[in-house]
């Protein structure tokens, strides 16, 4: 899976993209997978909602591999 980060900005926050990708219903619901230690972030556990993620990071939750793009 691919999400493009939109327009002139230079990141995605990490709740934005589980959100975006449909793995996640709400803000409230991505918050609480991040800090579970749910995600990872190019393959470490990422805890903070707000990480910023920029073109050529990967993003991993539930079997599913999001490649974030500019």
């Amino acid at each position: 899976m691919e999400i493009k980060i939109k327009g002139t900005e230079e990141f995605i926050k990490l709740g934005q993209v589980l959100k975006a990708c449909g793995l996640v219903g709400s803000g409230v619901e991505a918050k609480e997978v991040i800090q579970d230690g749910l995600v990872k972030v190019n393959g470490e556990v990422d805890t903070r909602r707000g990480k910023k993620l920029y073109d050529g990071d990967t993003v991993e939750y539930e079997g599913q591999t999001i490649e974030i793009k500019k």
